[in-house]
This record gives C-alpha cells, sequence and structure tokens, in this order.
C-alpha cells in the first residue's frame, strides 16, 4: 500500500512538471524519428511520456549508435516491476506467466520447423507472453532475435503501452482464438459480447451492464489470471461419480500423465508446473468462489452457480465420448492393429502430440479433444449455446462415430491379411 501511494504522488508530482526531453534522450528521439517514427509516436502518446519515463528508463543509455543496437536492454517484465511491482507480481501468479513453459512442455513442440518456433509464426508468436529466465532471454538474443523477450507488452502493446487498450476485449483477440480455444469467437457472439458491442456503438447507455475479458477474468485489475479447470479441463481430486472417474482416468492416459497402468508420470508434475490443471480440490474452489463474485455483480449467486454447475456437467459428458474413442485406438495398439509411434511413451494414443499423430485415426482423435471437446465446455461457460452444441458436443459425437466406424474397418482389413484372429 505504501508502495502504490508513493508512486502515485510521484506521478501525480511528475504530471504536475512541465515535461523536456534531457540531453540522451533528444539524442534517441532524433534517431528514431528518422528509422522508427512511429514507435515515437507511440512514446510520446504514452502516460510513461507524461510522467518522464524515457528511452533510457526502460532500455539504459549503452546504446547509442546505429552500430551498437545489441547493447539497447531487453525490456523485460523486471523492468516493469521498477514501477509496477503489484501488477508483475500478480502476473507472475497467473497462468499466463506459464505460457513459455506449457508451450515448451508440449512433447512434440521442438519437432515443428524452426519458422514456427520463433516470431509471430506459430504458437510462440502468444505463448511469449510467458516468464522467462535471464538464460532463456539471452538464447532467443543469441538466435538474432530481440522478440520474445517481454510479457506486459503483449497486452500493453509498446510504446504506447495503453491501459485502455489492454482493458478492451480486443487486446485479448489475437491469442485467444481459433483452433483449441476460440474464447473470443464465442464471447464476442455470445449475450456479453453482443452488448458490449451495442454499448461501444452507443445503442445501449455507458453504464450498462456489458462485460468485457477483462471483467470476468481480471476483476478489479487483478493480473493473476486463472481458471477453476485450466487449459486440459480435467483437475484432480476424481469425482465420486464411478463412471466420471473412469473417463477421466482415460483421459490422464491419454494426456500422458498416467501410466497405462494408473500410476503418475513424470509429465504429471511437468502440466502441474505450468498450472495446466487444478491438483487440489482447494486450488479449485478458489477460483470458482471467485468467479462466483464475479457473476455476482450482474447475476444472482444461485444464477451464477448454477451455470458454472452446468458448464461442469458439459465437461462429465464431453469426458464420456473422448474415453469412449481413446479406448477404441489404444486398443488397435494393443491387438497390434496400429503401430504404436516410437515417440509415444506410453500404450495410449498421445493426445498431447497433435498434429505429430501418424495416422487419420489418430489425428481425428487429438481433434476431438483439442479441437471440439474445448469447444463443448468453454462454450459453455462462455455462455455461447451454438459453440457449446454445434461446434462442440455435436462434432465429438461425429468424432466418436467416424473413430468407431475406422477402427472396425482397420478390424476388418486385419482380418483379411491375416494380421488378427478371425472370429
Amino acid at each position: 500500500m505504501f508502495l502504490r501511494l508513493f508512486f502515485a504522488a510521484l506521478i501525480a508530482l511528475a504530471m504536475s512538471l512541465p515535461h523536456t526531453a534531457n540531453a540522451q534522450e533528444e539524442k534517441c528521439l532524433g534517431c528514431h524519428k528518422g528509422i522508427s517514427p512511429m514507435i515515437v509516436s507511440d512514446w510520446q502518446h504514452s502516460v510513461h511520456s507524461e510522467v518522464g519515463t524515457t528511452c533510457v528508463s526502460c532500455h539504459g543509455s549503452e546504446h547509442t549508435t546505429a552500430k551498437d543496437t545489441d547493447k539497447a536492454g531487453l525490456v523485460t517484465p523486471e523492468t516493469c516491476r521498477t514501477c509496477h511491482p503489484d501488477r508483475v507480481e500478480e502476473f507472475s501468479r497467473g497462468k499466463h506467466a506459464f505460457a513459455w513453459d506449457s508451450y515448451r512442455a508440449m512433447p512434440t513442440t521442438h519437432w515443428q520447423p524452426m519458422i514456427l518456433r520463433e516470431g509471430l509464426q506459430g504458437c510462440s508468436g502468444c505463448h511469449k507472453i510467458g516468464l522467462k529466465s535471464e538464460e532463456e532471454i539471452q538464447a532467443l538474443r543469441d538466435q538474432g532475435s530481440n522478440y520474445g523477450a517481454g510479457s506486459c507488452d503483449s497486452c500493453h502493446t509498446r510504446h504506447l503501452f495503453s491501459k485502455k487498450e489492454a482493458q478492451s476485449p480486443q487486446a485479448c483477440r489475437t491469442c485467444h482464438m481459433g483452433l483449441d480455444h476460440p474464447q473470443w469467437e464465442m464471447y464476442e457472439s455470445s449475450k456479453h459480447g453482443v452488448r458490449h458491442q451495442l454499448k461501444v456503438t452507443g445503442a445501449l447507455p455507458e453504464n450498462a451492464a456489458a462485460p468485457t475479458c477483462q471483467a470476468c477474468h481480471m476483476n478489479e485489475g487483478d493480473h493473476a489470471v486463472m481458471t477453476g479447470w485450466g487449459f486440459l479441463g480435467v483437475r484432480l481430486p476424481m469425482p465420486d461419480d464411478e463412471e466420471w472417474a473412469a473417463d477421466r482416468t482415460t483421459l490422464f492416459k491419454g494426456f500422458g500423465v498416467l501410466s497405462p497402468e494408473g500410476e503418475p508420470t513424470e509429465r504429471l508434475e511437468v502440466l502441474k508446473e505450468v498450472q495446466a490443471l487444478r491438483v487440489t480440490e482447494e486450488a479449485f474452489q478458489e477460483q470458482r468462489e471467485k468467479m462466483v463474485a464475479t457473476c455476482g455483480q450482474c447475476h444472482s449467486e444461485s444464477y451464477a452457480r448454477n451455470e458454472l454447475a452446468r458448464g461442469d456437467e458439459m465437461i462429465r459428458i464431453s469426458d464420456a465420448l473422448l474415453a469412449e474413442s481413446i479406448r477404441e485406438v489404444a486398443s488397435l495398439y494393443k491387438d497390434g492393429i496400429l503401430e504404436k509411434p516410437e515417440s509415444y511413451a506410453y500404450a495410449y494414443p498421445d493426445l498431447l502430440s497433435f498434429h505429430d499423430a501418424p495416422t487419420e485415426i489418430e489425428t481425428q482423435l487429438w481433434l476431438m479433444f483439442l479441437k471440439h471437446r474445448m469447444r463443448t465446455f468453454q462454450g459453455s461457460f462462455h455462455m455461447n449455446p451454438d459453440y457449446a452444441l454445434w461446434y462442440g458436443w455435436s462434432e465429438m459425437v461425429r468424432d466418436r462415430n467416424a473413430i468407431a466406424e475406422r477402427a472396425e474397418e482397420l478390424r476388418r482389413r486385419a482380418r483379411v491379411m491375416g494380421a488378427i484372429e478371425t472370429e
């Protein structure tokens, strides 16, 4: 609290004084107005400029000519911590901070073409928001790229670093869209998103209830973004429902966090570290209660709890469909009809290998998980009925049927070829 008051007073004092550029800053501006004028323009319109945060404040003073650009200090969350300690601390506890580690934790990420692992061409384009060690940052720089060192600038785009921009739902759109996490599409066409658009266009009054992504997931500006179920939509402890517990066990095997015998693997520890799932009831309930309180700003508590419980139920029914198909493919390995890839550490199909699945049936299985199961429960939690039903559950049913038919076709072919015994 003291630091917050101190910085508020400091900013107020700085804003009350006329801003005059020092010699070093004038040199920076003089050069960059010709080389990168819009960077200068963004900075000049920023709060940083108003309060006297200069180029040197963030980048240091060692870079002075076009020949020593490598000496310009990279801006990392630690740089931002100098003035924004509370927000950086919150961020470090949230799921965004684990984005880089979770990207690298996927078993076949390193198989992707290099171009898809750098810059904005692939997964790293969004996952670069995650925190990195000094060694990792230096490694990126050694590869010839200054890209990917930051985190804060993923939402507060440099060099304007606009708070208003980061509070807009469009700021989330670049990453939270597409095949595996179409939250933007779900939100935009939900009642929440539609009302926000009507509010922006003036059709609704300024004080109308129209929650943004940030209003629900970063309530009161809390940067420790986290969800109850986690990205994978599985959690511990196991449910009391025996059928659901059996299905979730199958999913854990498909994720490679349990062996075929049901024993924990090293991958479980990795996924726990990157916060891809909640592993205690307390951790889940903490996030659930936060969301109930947030929903309670517009809805009754009973309504909020009922809708969240419906989302839980959507996970249960999607687990049943996915588990059935996982077992179908696993049985093809067991019977020697389908060759298990050498890269799969366990007998179950590895759902986290994604597009590196070697056959059509295995490809359909990971799409069933990553595309359609995600839509089933994410659509429900985002209050988008079309995504939950037609783009989610309905597609999972089609996947289940197609995988079962393809499995039977492979079995028939194997019997004809004499690879397995005829019944």
